[in-house]
């Protein structure tokens, strides 16, 4: 997966923007890595405040709330943030930290005791919904339930995934939580406050909606692009196991690599020129992560995968106020599996690789994956 050719590096290097269409949309992609970062601290000229138009394409069509607390701007933002964001910092405990341990060398035990193994659905997508378990206090039984959703809990223009199952669970558990309120993550959301009151139905199903929809598919798609990079550079766990300081700056690296989120939007309210292309009043940039991260002026060799890379200032978690909540959770579930990975694993034999196109109007990426079938060989 390494030297993967990047789309956007010659309209980066002439101009700085590339207009795609989604949706009929005809959406200015800013993708230097400058521009994209004061685009993204400008939440007065590119907002937030715009419910289901932050994702690219846009997501009316599947969810019926909007996602807290990314779709909005400040002053609501910082307040809506303060209410979740200590929940999201207890992957700094001791106890979710020997957790995760504990999850992570079960799963890599039952790859080893297996021939092979499809990355993507028994091994990837049960480890992220069972890691989240742990990060919502949620018993673990739960992930079975989220396992079956796939590996996005919802797919603009897929039927079977219109995300209306999502929003069903949620209401489910928030009643229970309700009625039997504990220490878990919709316990918190019944009983936060916002400005004197309590949350909404509405605003405690927009928080939970994006704690499941936010970190699905990027954690996943991190996860399998350090199994397929391993298995294609059988040197790397030697690597890491030579320094244990190495695996940081090489989950780092991972993330900056794999960028698994292309972009997301901005709405200009007052529309305006970007980058030499105008957007109209109420239109929407893109901020292209992926391009971002690839930026030569920023990153020596970008296209290749350099573990001990450093500085590293890569973008993987979003830029700005509006940056990832998980990203604490998400770091260390990658530095326990590399961990990990370099503890039991001695090799990893790539069985079939099919990666997954992305495909629009003015460009085509590689991008996670369709199926990734490998065998997991014990370190002697």
């Amino acid at each position: 997966m390494t030297d993967l050719p990047d789309p956007f590096r010659a309209h980066r290097q002439k101009s700085g923007v590339l207009v795609c269409p989604f949706q009929g949309e005809p959406i200015p992609m800013i993708l230097g890595y400058k521009e994209l970062r004061r685009a993204a601290k400008d939440w007065e000229t590119f907002s937030n405040d715009a419910p289901f138009r932050v994702p690219i394409p846009s997501e009316e069509t599947v969810r019926s709330v909007r996602q807290l607390p990314i779709e909005t701007d400040p002053p609501d933002h910082t307040e809506y943030r303060a209410i979740t964001e200590p929940f999201f910092k207890r992957p700094l405990l001791p106890d979710v930290i020997a957790r995760i341990q504990e999850l992570v060398g079960r799963m890599v035990e039952r790859a080893l005791e297996r021939d092979q193994i499809e990355v993507l659905s028994e091994f990837s997508l049960p480890l992220q919904a069972k890691a989240l378990t742990i990060l919502l206090d949620v018993p673990e039984s739960e992930a079975d339930i989220w396992v079956e959703w796939g590996v996005r809990v919802f797919s603009v223009g897929d039927a079977k995934a219109d995300g209306t199952y999502l929003e069903r669970y949620l209401a489910q558990r928030l009643d229970a939580a309700a009625a039997s309120p504990g220490a878990d993550f919709f316990s918190v959301l019944t009983q936060a406050e916002f400005r004197g009151r309590k949350l909404t139905r509405e605003e405690q199903m927009g928080f939970a909606n994006l704690a499941f929809a936010g970190g699905r598919h990027t954690v996943i798609h991190t996860v399998s692009t350090i199994i397929d990079y391993i298995a294609g550079h059988p040197e790397a766990l030697g690597f890491l196991r030579a320094d244990a300081k190495r695996i940081v700056p090489a989950v780092e690296e991972f993330v900056r690599i794999a960028s698994p989120l292309t972009h997301i939007g901005r709405v200009c309210s007052k529309g305006g020129e970007v980058l030499g292309q105008q957007v109209p009043p109420g239109g929407r940039v893109a901020l292209c992560w992926a391009s971002a991260n690839h930026d030569e002026t920023i990153f020596e060799d970008p296209d290749s995968v350099k573990l001990d890379r450093m500085p590293n200032p890569h973008i993987g978690f979003g830029s700005g106020i509006h940056s990832c909540m998980g990203a604490a959770h998400a770091r260390l579930l990658l530095r326990t599996l590399l961990a990990t990975l370099c503890e039991k694993v001695g090799r990893i034999e790539p069985l079939d690789v099919q990666r997954h196109i992305e495909k629009e109007a003015t460009y085509t990426r590689i991008t996670g994956y369709d199926r990734l079938v490998a065998h997991f060989a014990r370190r002697a």
